[in-house]
């Protein structure tokens, strides 16, 4: 090949190389475009668990209904005159949970 064929393929080259490898190239843009979606689908999970803290917040500030429920699940709370019942789910397979066919998690052995 004649020296003018080389300096044309070196001069595509050159051209080339700041369109796929340089500050703005392609691949930058491809990752950075990678990394702004993984950033919002991160920012709207927290938006969504700001927005569930707010309601409580919210729920918390507005009466004494929520404090009250708060207190029975996480603290026990039973007021005078009323009885606790707790029902096992063993006794009761009505109210469990899991689907008909699958095993039972607190009975490893199947019985």
């Amino acid at each position: 090949m004649s020296r003018l064929t080389w300096l044309l393929v070196a001069l595509i080259a050159l051209l080339q190389y700041p369109l796929w490898l340089g500050k703005g190239g392609w691949f930058r843009v491809w990752d950075n475009g990678r990394q702004l979606e993984a950033q919002r689908a991160q920012n709207q999970m927290l938006e969504q668990r700001n927005a569930a803290l707010d309601a409580e917040v919210r729920d918390l500030k507005s009466g004494l209904g929520a404090i009250e429920e708060r207190a029975r699940y996480e603290l026990g709370l039973i007021k005078n005159g009323e009885v606790f019942v707790q029902i096992p789910q063993k006794a009761f397979p009505i109210l469990s949970t899991r689907k008909a066919g699958e095993p039972d998690a607190s009975n490893p052995r199947g019985d």
